[in-house]
């Protein structure tokens, strides 16, 4: 849903398979009402299943805890864009490589987006129109595992209009319209 030429390879590979672990096998998500800011999010990060010498990597523990996590490797947080470069040049699936721990809303939504742009490789030059696609996806699996997930209609609305009110932002800071960002995240979401 986003111009010709904002992704390389869109869709390079399926994005079929997230393994998600959250802490104590707990059955709802903590601070399910928490804004969205789009910064690095506590207590989210990507375990590798086995270390990849061409990614930053960090220590799992330090990122994601009461998981048991001891001496695992995680994909460094600072390093999603390399990961983004790196698994698409080395066509290694995401799910091969990694999973996700996060224990709270905001950490799973900014996790499911950066699952997004693992799968869709691009030169990153039209920002606000890649985010917002990964935004979308996420969103979309959100709505779709939702019981899964243990989210409701009111908890995804806010999601919704969280990245709608980040989106609008990017939007603006380009110079951009941003009055394709609700109705193509509400079709993404949807999707």
């Amino acid at each position: 849903m986003v111009p010709p030429g904002v992704f390389d390879a869109y869709g390079w590979c399926a994005s079929d398979v997230l393994e998600w672990r959250r802490p104590d096998g707990g059955d709802k998500l903590q601070e399910t009402r928490a804004p969205l800011d789009g910064a690095n999010p506590a207590r989210m990060v990507f375990v590798l299943r086995t270390p990849c010498t061409f990614l930053p990597m960090e220590l799992a523990c330090l990122h994601a805890f009461r998981l048991g996590l001891t001496d695992e490797m995680a994909l460094a947080p600072y390093g999603i864009d390399d990961a983004t470069d790196g698994l698409f040049e080395h066509r290694l699936r995401p799910t091969d490589a990694m999973w996700l721990a996060a224990d709270n809303l905001n950490a799973l939504v900014w996790g499911l987006h950066d699952w997004a742009h693992f799968h869709n490789h691009g030169p990153f030059e039209q920002r606000a129109w890649t985010e917002l696609q990964c935004d979308g996806t996420a969103l979309a699996w959100l709505r779709r595992n939702r019981d899964a997930v243990g989210l409701d209609e009111a908890e995804l609305a806010h999601v919704e209009g969280e990245l709608v009110r980040l989106s609008r932002g990017r939007f603006e800071a380009e110079a951009l319209d941003p009055a394709p960002v609700a109705p193509t995240l509400a079709a993404l979401g949807r999707a």
